[in-house]
């Protein structure tokens, strides 16, 4: 199997950019950054995944004193300390932990209020796949890890304030057209209560190309157990590279206003066809595709498929819930800076509501979901009338179902 060079991939297919979006805004607040992150103690919730892990390595350009990590998943946090500690490049503060538990536990409460202060505070950790709205089970997990933990972490935030507070948010906040989108969209308005009292900001950006468990990344996976590949035809979409995920949420961090809303500034035509990135990917690889007319075509043909012969493909127009055929940062009705950075947009009229709305919309939520007498029907309904520009998309098709 001849395995591409993905980075080299990236950036001469899809993000076609030589050197980092973020590379002069970086540059030209370099002291800024080191005056801000030098010596601080740094916590990265979700720092195992692809975005968590680049904000670490973006971060650790800058020196902080200290660095602790929790995630959910042991393996991906014992491979976050390998590569760190593997690169001679790379700074490692002399006091850096890695915990595998869940921000919502309460052993993560005992730590962080005994291992604080923590000046710089990052919360990488959600639900971030459109795949995961099935169902009411699904769906009552997604907003727990996305709203619910974040609010509780929030309040236990106002009693050991960080200087800086990132939460990632996801480009499918704006206009969302389903239930991940939307959670992240509340998510949005429930840091925003709290943007008064603490300094807070958040990132909308583009999918994130080979990222862990995206279509791309399983494009690998599917190869290596002579898989078929399936992808959407009619499906575009923004995106960074994983260093550049990194590079945005640190510079939203350090340099915004609290109650910022960042965005990558990406036209319109950086948008790239999935299908058109599949194509590139084989062509890289020197490999021929036998294109297919449905996944169990491409699933026989992957049985007798040997080395060098053309691979079993499946390109299929888009029929599952929640799936937008384009993507955007922002709408009509927000106040957009597009002066201050030279990559980066900044929304600055995000709605903040008080807390006790918050709460009462959250409480809605819970007794909803605590009745037991609720579908994905009810719960849409109700996150309806908290986001009026949510306007779900149901086919009644998940992508659970596809290959």
């Amino acid at each position: 199997m001849n395995i591409i060079d993905i980075p080299n991939f990236i950036s001469t297919y899809i993000t076609k950019r030589e050197t980092s979006l973020f590379e002069n805004d970086i540059q030209a607040n370099s002291a800024l950054l080191s005056e801000k992150i030098a010596g601080k103690s740094v916590l990265v919730i979700g720092g195992a995944g692809t975005i968590g892990s680049s904000y670490i390595k973006a971060i650790l350009k800058f020196k902080p004193g200290k660095l602790f990590v929790v995630d959910t998943n042991e393996n991906g946090l014992t491979e976050l300390t390998r590569t760190l500690r593997s690169d001679a490049n790379t700074f490692v503060p002399a006091i850096f932990k890695t915990y595998p538990m869940s921000f919502g536990d309460p052993v993560f409460e005992k730590m962080f209020v005994a291992e604080g202060p923590f000046h710089i505070v990052a919360n990488f950790a959600a639900h971030k796949h459109v795949r995961s709205e099935k169902d009411k089970y699904s769906i009552e997990a997604m907003i727990d890890n996305n709203v619910y933990k974040a609010k509780a972490f929030l309040d236990l935030l106002m009693d050991y304030k960080p200087e800086y507070f990132f939460c990632v948010s996801t480009d499918k906040a704006a206009n969302p057209v389903n239930v991940m989108g939307a959670s992240k969209k509340l998510m949005e308005e429930v840091i925003m209560a709290y943007s008064d009292d603490l300094q807070i900001t958040t990132a909308r950006f583009a999918n994130v190309a080979f990222s862990n468990g995206s279509l791309l990344a399983g494009y690998i996976e599917r190869l290596f157990q002579n898989q078929p590949i399936s992808c959407p035809s009619d499906v575009k979409r923004f995106f960074v590279s994983p260093e550049e995920s990194g590079q945005i949420c640190m510079l939203a961090c350090m340099l915004g206003n609290s109650g910022d809303i960042f965005f990558p500034k990406l036209a319109e035509e950086q948008m790239v066809f999935f299908k058109d990135i599949t194509i590139d990917f084989f062509k890289a690889s020197s490999r021929a595709i036998a294109a297919c007319q449905s996944d169990e075509e491409a699933k026989t043909k992957a049985l007798t498929t040997k080395e060098g012969d053309p691979y079993p493909v499946y390109f299929f127009d888009t029929d599952t819930s929640g799936e937008k055929l384009y993507e955007e940062f922002y709408t009509d009705g927000d106040v957009v800076d597009q002066k201050t950075f030279s990559s980066l947009g900044v929304i600055k009229n995000a709605r903040k509501l008080k807390i006790p709305e918050i709460n009462k919309t959250i409480l809605g939520l819970k007794d909803l979901m605590a009745s037991g007498n609720y579908d994905k029907t009810a719960i849409v309904g109700l996150l309806k009338k908290q986001l009026p520009d949510f306007e779900h998309i149901e086919t009644g098709k998940s992508l659970d179902q596809k290959m």
